[in-house]
């Protein structure tokens, strides 16, 4: 027999060796265990199986779970019930909604919605930023040109070189209202209405009010309500659309605002809704204020942090540190990725130490607002020496809108912090009284006509549109 050389049974054990090597490496995903295709089960199961387990209740529906598997689904239980959650669901891009009382609603993956303690962690790692007062201002010298930059208004757009278009003036009771269109680049409208003292002595405050999605949005009741009451107070009050709502929707879709530029759009708006305002002979610019609910919350932070002359903010029903807008045009452009990240409470920070009104209510993202946001917030005020000049009120029982409540904090903000004069509409008991104020029907808030008949011909139409048109006027 021929004897074989130790250097040849390496070679054929190598060999060997590394064709097994092959055959593993290029084998089917599957083939590794046929037991593997066991631990893969329909998301419905699963979720039936948590219900069980855990003596809890998952609401969904049949689209939600249609066709969608979960690997390795045994392995994905865990002790904790939120912690099996966030393992089936988070491949999935999902997750659920404690409704309370052992109810939970399956959602899909919302990127604008943390628990509220990855918010309160952030806010903490972040302050660790900017120990002195000297290095915070350094850091919002470092947001404000970044998130221009992430809004792409980094050049700013020029103006269009039209002027703003009023109509006609209706007096009523103690004010007067004018509607308005800015033409802020060449065929893009802006379009709002102003609401004045009917006698103004001298120079006045003025309150941007832009709104949030309500139904009816500026049209509705409390909008048109509220403006009347601060002009009959001695303020000129201004509100305006958002991109795709009210006359917006001459020039575009309602699907359009759900676009990521709605959110430049709206800031630009915003901006040159203020240029208009500063210019006006009467108004007083040591006076200038900002306040919108929900999403028009959103705006106004956005707008205090980017715009020194705006002197006084109050963000109603939208501030959250764990919330960065469920809708694109508060958060579709990565203003939340400038200088390593940011979120809305830092934002709103920056309009320290001009003074600040946060509401907050018990039945949105705000509700958790006195625990730990707003005093993160009086923190970087008390930075100035001016923890005073920022005020959380928190109605607990109370949800998202602007109601009356919501109203009179504002209000009494107002009159504290610009001397309005509410001596013809506040009672005895502190409330103030708006059956002064005429709700007028939405035509009359039109701008251009009852049916768009004076839109300019010369305006865009379409989102293509805009985007050709806005890219064009930025970079002249």
């Amino acid at each position: 027999m021929k004897k074989v050389k130790p250097e040849q049974i390496m070679r054929s054990f190598f060999s060997f060796t590394f064709l097994c090597c092959l055959l593993f490496l290029n084998r089917p995903a599957h083939a590794q265990s046929d037991s593997d295709h066991t631990y893969r089960k329909p998301l419905q199961e699963v979720l039936e199986q948590i219900s069980q387990r855990f003596g809890v209740k998952v609401k969904y529906s049949r689209e939600q779970v249609k066709d969608k598997w979960v690997n390795y689904a045994g392995w994905r239980f865990r002790p904790d019930l939120n912690q099996t959650f966030e393992e089936v669901l988070k491949p999935l891009d999902m997750k659920v909604n404690d409704e309370g009382h052992g109810v939970y609603k399956l959602k899909e993956y919302e990127y604008h919605r943390w628990a509220p303690a990855d918010g309160w962690a952030m806010l903490d790692s972040l302050s660790k930023r900017y120990p002195s007062l000297e290095s915070w201002e350094k850091r919002k010298a470092a947001l404000k040109p970044a998130i221009f930059q992430a809004l792409q208004l980094s050049p700013m757009p020029r103006p269009a070189a039209t002027k703003p278009v009023l109509t006609r003036k209706r007096l009523f009771d103690g004010y007067t209202v004018e509607n308005i269109s800015i033409e802020l680049i060449p065929g893009l409208y802006l379009n709002g209405s102003v609401y004045k003292p009917a006698k103004m002595k001298g120079k006045v405050p003025v309150v941007m009010s832009p709104d949030g999605h309500w139904a009816g949005h500026r049209y509705r009741k409390d909008c048109q309500v509220r403006c009347a009451t601060l002009a009959r107070m001695g303020a000129m009050a201004v509100s305006y659309d958002l991109f795709g709502w009210g006359e917006s929707l001459l020039q575009f879709k309602s699907s359009d605002h759900r676009r990521s530029l709605a959110m430049t759009i709206q800031t630009l708006g915003g901006i040159r809704m203020l240029d208009y305002i500063y210019g006006l002979p009467q108004t007083d610019r040591q006076r200038i204020a900002i306040s919108g609910g929900s999403g028009g919350g959103s705006h106004t932070v956005l707008m205090a942090a980017l715009d020194d002359r705006i002197t006084l903010s109050a963000p109603v029903v939208s501030l959250s540190s764990y919330f960065f807008g469920g809708c694109p045009c508060e958060s579709g452009m990565p203003i939340h990725f400038a200088e390593g990240g940011t979120n809305n409470v830092e934002l709103a920070a920056m309009a320290a130490p001009r003074p600040q009104l946060v509401v907050s209510d018990g039945q949105d993202w705000t509700a958790q607002m006195p625990e730990h946001d707003f005093p993160w917030l009086q923190r970087q005020y008390a930075r100035y020496g001016a923890s005073a000049l920022v005020e959380n009120v928190h109605l607990p029982k109370e949800g998202h809108d602007f109601g009356y409540s919501k109203r009179k904090a504002l209000y009494d903000f107002l009159v504290r912090h610009f001397k309005l004069d509410a001596s013809r509409i506040r009672t005895h008991a502190g409330d103030y009284d708006e059956t002064g104020c005429t709700v007028e029907p939405e035509k009359a808030l039109y701008a251009f006509g009852d049916n768009g008949e004076y839109l300019p011909a010369t305006a865009i139409h379409g989102f293509d549109e805009l985007v050709s048109a806005f890219d064009r006027y930025r970079k002249k």
